[in-house]
């Protein structure tokens, strides 16, 4: 706790606050449009960047890691409060703190339970699939606020300052740094004020607003934004426990899955190392000081972190520089920000979440599995046609199930000797020696109770194919080089296939096991009495051991 702040240096310091203070520019209306995107009012969106930073400082791994709202959580938010309380209405507000409050237990207990491992239960593909349905959703939704109007009645006024605006973050995204190098600028200045953009299309949108007087022709504006700062306090609803329960379970997990990519991809670049266990205990703070400070669910944002590494900041300080820099914000006239037109605020939202859907990951699966493709657009789907909440669902259990099916399917492969040397490779990749009537089979996985039936199934299929091809087979050595752990099912199969082999004359023969896994296998019936061949320190010893065999019946006949 604060380990960065023991070590703190005055020549940090610097880039600390120049930091804070861009990414508060983003901060500001990204907190706003989010807290839309949640069914809140904007206000709670900047209320949500404010406590959870501080609370994030104090416990969280990553030096540079932006902790506040985040599309993906704000639509889950959403979708979860839909059915429970009016958008916009004072329940919203109490609901919304009170899954902030649920998901900071849950992580906060998961960090002192050190089960950071959970990360580890969602694929990238699937992460990628349930993002980018997501990102789908969200741009969907702002449709709407972008034209003024459903699509059969557009507001023009509104559409036109929605579309420009689209437009202009689009050029700007796109086009704005090659421009502004082109002109001399330095590419680093050239791309932190690119992505600034956002910030300087709504400054220019609510100025046409004010100065046209827009807002009594129709455009939808934010609205009054109430000045000083969120009383501290705990509201709950006592009825909703239980069905804000799951929402808030998978909310938190999204919320880890998140952040944890965030922190580890910028970590790499600056050579440390993310703690899980104490990211789990940061996020949790984060979200239970969000959920008493007028909040909702937070979580560390990737464009965000981005940024803050890109403007020179050095340590956790640069985030509570922003927090303090909202409570100004919040301090003073906010007559400013009431002027804000939602098309614009939409257009930022389109544009920023469309930047989520990942292409190159469903690329790159179809081409090196496609199993993993299929589990990615399964993802996406899930999340467009069942909600979101199930979308995370539907992706937990296809990352587990592609876990299961690829275990049950083990790699087996028969193997020879390379000639002159001691090396054994598969039959059907190198040329290699065999011998006749021995079949050297190596498994390529632990043996467990999922996959022991292919393990039979393809020796049994092997023996059959011998047999048609008129080849006898005397000898069956399982290489176990690749085995780290046989459980029960397991070791009650070797024991099948040892007897069955027996009665068919054949041998079985275990060569290169393990230690861990020769210790259990000591204490089974299956070495001590049972086994009808040998036990080969390697695979070079057993085909030595085969061939001086065959050598010997050879001269005795």
């Amino acid at each position: 706790m604060l380990t960065w702040l023991r070590h703190y240096r005055r020549e940090m310091l610097a880039g600390d606050i120049g930091a804070g203070i861009i990414v508060t520019l983003m901060l500001i209306p990204q907190s706003m449009a989010y807290a839309l995107i949640a069914g809140l009012p904007p206000v709670t969106g900047l209320y949500a960047s404010i406590l959870p930073p501080v609370a994030y400082a104090l416990f969280g791994s990553s030096m540079v890691q932006s902790v506040g709202p985040m599309a993906i959580t704000s639509l889950m938010i959403g979708s979860s409060l839909a059915t429970l309380a009016p958008s916009g209405s004072g329940l919203s507000i109490v609901l919304a703190g009170q899954m902030a409050l649920l998901s900071g237990v849950i992580l906060f207990l998961s960090g002192v339970f050190r089960l950071g491992f959970v990360a580890g239960f969602l694929s990238r593909p699937v992460m990628s699939g349930f993002t980018s349905g997501a990102a789908l959703l969200i741009a969907e939704g702002q449709i709407k606020s972008l034209l003024g109007g459903p699509l059969a009645a557009i507001h023009l006024p509104s559409a036109v300052i929605g579309l420009t605006s689209l437009l202009a973050l689009w050029l700007a995204k796109n086009h704005l740094v090659r421009g502004l190098t082109a002109a001399g600028v330095a590419k680093r200045v050239a791309e932190m004020l690119a992505k600034l953009a956002p910030v300087m299309v709504l400054v220019a949108a609510t100025a046409a607003v004010a100065v046209f007087d827009l807002a009594p022709a129709g455009v939808q504006i934010v609205g009054e934004i109430p000045s000083g700062l969120p009383a501290i306090a705990l509201a709950v609803s006592g009825e909703h426990w239980r069905p804000l329960l799951m929402p808030s379970l998978l909310i938190a997990f999204m919320i880890f899955l998140s952040s944890q990519s965030a922190a580890q991809s910028l970590a790499h670049r600056r050579g440390e190392r993310i703690v899980s266990n104490r990211e789990l205990l940061g996020l949790g703070a984060a979200n239970l000081a969000s959920g008493v400070s007028g909040g909702f669910a937070v979580t560390g944002s990737i464009s965000r972190s981005a940024v803050n590494y890109a403007a020179g900041a050095n340590t956790p300080l640069a985030s509570v520089v922003s927090a303090g820099l909202i409570v100004l914000a919040l301090l003073v006239p906010t007559t400013w920000i009431s002027w804000l037109p939602l098309p614009a605020l939409a257009a930022t939202i389109i544009l920023a979440v469309l930047g989520m859907i990942d292409l190159a990951t469903l690329q790159v699966a179809w081409r090196h599995d496609r199993s993993d493709a299929a589990a990615l657009l399964a993802t996406t789907a899930g999340v467009l046609l069942l909600g979101v909440e199930q979308g995370v669902i539907l992706g937990v259990v296809l990352s587990l199930a592609t876990v299961i099916w690829r275990a049950s399917r083990p790699h087996i492969a028969v193997i020879g000797r390379i000639p002159g040397s001691e090396h054994f490779r598969n039959v059907e990749r190198h040329q290699v020696e065999t011998l006749p009537e021995v079949l050297l089979l190596r498994i390529d996985a632990d043996l467990f109770f999922g996959n022991v039936d292919a393990v039979i199934d393809h020796l049994e299929h092997l023996l059959k194919e011998r047999a048609a091809e008129g080849r006898v087979t005397r000898d069956v050595a399982l290489v176990m080089s690749a085995v780290s752990s046989i459980d029960t099912t397991g070791l009650y199969v070797l024991n099948e296939i040892n007897g069955s082999l027996q009665e068919q004359g054949i041998k079985l023969h275990l060569t290169e096991v393990k230690g861990p896994v020769m210790d259990r296998l000591q204490r089974s019936t299956l070495l001590k009495q049972r086994l009808s061949g040998q036990v080969f320190l390697s695979t070079a010893d057993a085909f030595s051991h085969f061939a001086e065999q065959a050598v010997q019946e050879t001269w005795s006949i």
